[in-house]
């Protein structure tokens, strides 16, 4: 896969604040990704900071770089030994349904699984968020369960958890 080898994950660094604002500006990425539109500059320079700086637990953040540049992060949450529970955004929407999330998440859980030892991934997304879906059924993950809902690009929509073994 082409894709797949063009992929970087990386650490996340403060030196990728440019990008970060640009996809800020993006009120289509914001509304998908459940992120404050119209942030000024000065708060989402802080966000990313803390994000950079703040040493989590259970919780990393790992940069996606394609072609020279942080096009986006994948989330790995540690619940515990096995189980982690792994979430995307891809910042430049130009890139979007172009099997780089894919490849991504397949990344990560190689590294996951590698590196943490994790055995089970879950992830959640919205109904409505089709490409989401469409992804995570790609790489096999099945449906758990459909339980409350969340807004998404404006909308009430039903949230819907996913598992998959390896």
């Amino acid at each position: 896969m082409e894709i797949l080898s063009s992929i970087i994950l990386r650490p996340i660094r403060i030196e990728d604040y440019n990008y970060v604002l640009n996809w800020s500006r993006d009120e289509a990425f914001c509304l998908a990704n459940d992120w404050e539109i119209n942030r000024n500059e000065k708060d989402v320079y802080a966000w990313w900071v803390h994000c950079v700086t703040t040493d989590f637990k259970n919780f990393n953040r790992i940069g996606i770089e394609y072609e020279g540049r942080l096009i986006g992060y994948v989330d790995v949450v540690l619940i515990n030994d096995v189980t982690a529970e792994i979430g995307i955004a891809i910042g430049e929407r130009n890139l979007w349904g172009r099997g780089i999330g894919t490849s991504s998440i397949l990344k990560l859980m190689e590294y996951a699984s590698k590196e943490l030892g994790i055995k089970i991934f879950k992830a959640e997304t919205h109904e409505a968020n089709t490409r989401s879906r469409s992804m995570l059924e790609k790489i096999g993950f099945r449906e758990i369960d459909r339980d409350g809902t969340d807004n998404y690009l404006g909308l009430d929509s039903c949230l819907i958890r996913y598992k998959l073994h390896i």
